[in-house]
């Protein structure tokens, strides 16, 4: 396991994949396995990856259970042209973007990029504060960092477990493990590791 809060001179990239449709690929797990590769060509060194997970498709009944799995990664790029070479894999593999929350061939999130919040603490809070039902209609018309949802979604800080336990959130001063561990247990026993 990767010790990223021990680790000098280190400002950790996470990202969270996704893949509930084959597309291209013979499976989503193998759509995964592209997408690291495809990433790590593109001035960007994966520094740990996950096992891969399987886990239910939110919202319960938009498709079938999803595989996700989560990289560490490092690089010298600004955040929106590490979100552009995301988009582009993406758009590569297949994905088409018509309704929140569908099901995809593929969904690359950067969730961070060590300690930077962007653009700003006031539009990081309002969108980290939104409701269920306004997340459902509302997009963000730009990048924020840290992904303001995170810390609910069992399938991101599920896999960071493995790769990233002790990175440090900067708005919460909460680790991943004390926002794993804050999780429903019900939630966190829905997924289960698969073998790639």
């Amino acid at each position: 396991m990767l010790n990223i809060a021990n680790t000098p001179k280190f400002n950790p990239i996470l990202i969270a994949l996704g893949s509930n449709l084959a597309g291209h690929s013979d499976s989503p797990a193998t759509q995964l396995d592209s997408a690291i590769e495809e990433i790590s060509m593109n001035s960007i060194r994966v520094v740990a990856r996950s096992r891969f997970f399987r886990t239910p498709c939110f919202p319960a009944g938009a498709g079938p259970d999803f595989i996700n799995s989560a990289i560490v990664c490092d690089c010298e790029l600004p955040a929106h042209a590490i979100l552009t070479i995301l988009h582009k894999i993406e758009q590569d593999a297949g994905r088409t973007r018509h309704a929140r929350w569908q099901a995809r061939v593929l969904d690359l999130d950067l969730l961070a990029m060590g300690d930077c919040v962007l653009p700003d603490m006031p539009t990081y809070s309002h969108w980290a504060g939104l409701s269920l039902e306004r997340q459902m209609r509302e997009v963000p018309p730009e990048l924020i960092l840290p992904h303001p949802r995170m810390q609910d979604r069992a399938f991101v800080l599920h896999p960071l477990m493995d790769i990233a336990p002790d990175w440090v959130h900067p708005v919460t001063g909460q680790t991943v493990r004390s926002m794993h561990a804050a999780l429903d247990p019900q939630e966190l026993a829905k997924i289960t590791p698969i073998s790639s």
